[in-house]
């Protein structure tokens, strides 16, 4: 032994060795650690003896823990850390270190092939060969049809690039429609799908890998919803039942605003502006019922070809139906522009008025309130513009309250719709796939169990991996949505109503200060 341990030591010239050897009956494995000058003193066997004891000391303080673990699932696992720190902090972990040298061992996997074609079906990607020679299949494909991909891709992107997209109307409905929004949502999606590149991490390739998956997933509901659209007459049946709907809708916001312009729930309101709002919102009422007249021979034909659009996907087809219902109660949207302003502009008024009173004034220079002194003809308009304005309010606020809340109703309906398209966009199929198929691939730790401690044995331990949680990985591998509907919080919400600001179901670009 120590003449084969000295040929060993010629041609490995590592410091320090480690001694596995086991008993016969015994599960455990008795180690000893041997350094290069313990191996070259093997000749003189009296000065080892006399630094018998103290290797029994420098054993006791280096103790060897055997680890035994699955090889193919800690090359295949990807470790996630518990909290999302820098990338230094990650790549110095030891546990890191340990999967990256494991991953870095995949070549002596690649060695056992069941021929010698040109598909090469290793063991360690499944348990079978036809799940390894589809994985070959796939890796093979993908190159030549991200090639083919970014061929149109290309086109698409320098037909959108063109001048006429950035004129007035066309830029503005291109960043208002929703249709408009998820069709360049698609283009990014599909443009970096068709990336001739290779993923330069593994939360790339799982994003990319999530957003073929949403791709595909999305397209089959799409086929779905047009096979059962363009089956049994379903398109003649929703386009029957369209107008009868919103004449039924204008039908009843006749009726509400005759009753607003009585004495609504007792209140007595100001009878002259209730009457000349009322007449208002009536005869906008009218022109829309002529208008949804004059477009009734054609919804069935304008139904049939939107519902071609469900072949591109299900969020198409989402994203126009939007569309579609912002079309139909744009009514709505003007009676609650109409409450809005003139129910802002009082409430603006009756706060500088109150200003007035005080002695004070805004400054827009400065955006902030200072002192000013009023002439007596100016307290006296004030005073008598506060007190037309104060009487005027409450029937005002009525017409803005009422409408409102059917403007709501409106934009909650759109809100489902768009939380359903950014769902899809969105989600992580893949990787939720991955995590209940093969939890082992995304790991967030490790546990260890005790195999083996026996007396005079080493510590025997079994390393298992402990997978990320569902929710960590919905977190870490979400698609960014699309970023063109407000994201406004509560208070933000219910002080712009109370204030009498516009809702909008999209973006804007600046808002007022005052």
């Amino acid at each position: 032994m120590e003449s084969f341990l000295r040929d060993l030591s010629t041609i490995f010239p590592q410091e320090r060795w480690l001694q596995i050897s086991r008993k016969m009956g015994k599960m455990g494995f008795t180690c000893q650690i041997l350094s290069r000058s313990q191996r070259a003193a093997g000749e003189e066997r009296e000065k080892q003896s006399r630094s018998e004891e103290d290797g029994e000391e420098e054993e006791e303080k280096e103790k060897v823990v055997f680890v035994h673990y699955d090889q193919k699932k800690v090359m295949l696992s990807r470790l996630h850390p518990v909290h999302m720190e820098d990338t230094q902090t990650a790549a110095a972990s030891e546990l890191r270190q340990v999967f990256q040298t494991v991953a870095r061992s995949q070549p002596l996997f690649l060695l056992d092939r069941y021929d010698d074609g040109p598909l090469r079906s290793t063991h360690w990607q499944t348990e079978g060969r036809e799940g390894s020679i589809l994985v070959e299949l796939l890796k093979r494909a993908s190159v030549p049809l991200c090639l083919l991909l970014s061929w149109p891709m290309s086109i698409w992107t320098r037909f959108c690039r063109l001048r006429i997209f950035r004129i007035f109307p066309l830029s503005v409905l291109s960043s208002k429609l929703s249709t408009c929004i998820q069709l360049s949502h698609r283009s990014e999606h599909m443009r970096s799908i068709s990336a001739p590149g290779a993923a330069s991490s593994h939360i790339e390739f799982t994003r990319k890998a999530n957003t073929v998956v949403s791709v595909l997933v999305d397209v089959a509901l799409g086929i779905l919803l047009m096979t059962w659209l363009y089956r049994d007459e379903h398109v003649a049946t929703l386009a029957s039942a369209l107008v009868p709907a919103a004449d039924r809708v204008a039908t009843e916001l006749e009726q509400l605003l005759q009753w607003l312009m009585g004495a609504p729930a007792g209140l007595k309101m100001n009878r002259a502006l209730d009457q000349v709002l009322g007449r208002f919102f009536l005869y906008h009422i009218h022109l829309w019922i002529s208008y949804i007249h004059l477009l009734s021979p054609s919804v069935e034909q304008i139904l049939w070809y939107g519902g071609l659009s469900a072949g591109l996907g299900l969020t198409f087809a989402l994203s126009l139906l939007s569309d579609m219902v912002a079309l139909l109660t744009f009514h709505i949207y003007c009676f609650y522009v109409y409450g809005a302003r003139l129910y802002c502009m009082k409430v603006y008024g009756l706060s500088s008025l109150w200003r007035l009173f005080r002695g004070k004034k805004w400054n827009v220079l400065r955006q902030r309130v200072d002192s000013c002194s009023y002439d007596l003809d100016q307290l006296f308009i004030g005073m008598l513009l506060f007190t037309i304005l104060l009487f005027l309010l409450p029937t005002t606020a009525l017409y803005y309250l009422v409408f409102t809340l059917l403007r709501l109703v409106v934009v909650l309906f759109q809100g489902v719709l768009h939380l359903s398209v950014d769902f899809i966009n969105s989600f992580p199929l893949f990787a939720l796939g991955q995590r209940i198929c093969q939890p082992y691939r995304l790991a967030e730790g490790v546990k260890f169990r005790v195999l083996c401690e026996e007396p005079g044995s080493a510590l025997h331990l079994l390393m298992e991996i402990n997978p990320l949680s569902c929710s960590a990985v919905v977190q870490t591998y979400r698609t960014p949505a699309s970023s063109c509907y407000p994201r406004d919080s509560w208070a933000a919400l219910v002080r712009k109503l109370f204030v009498g600001e516009l809702v909008y179901p999209w973006r804007r670009k600046s808002s007022k200060a005052d």
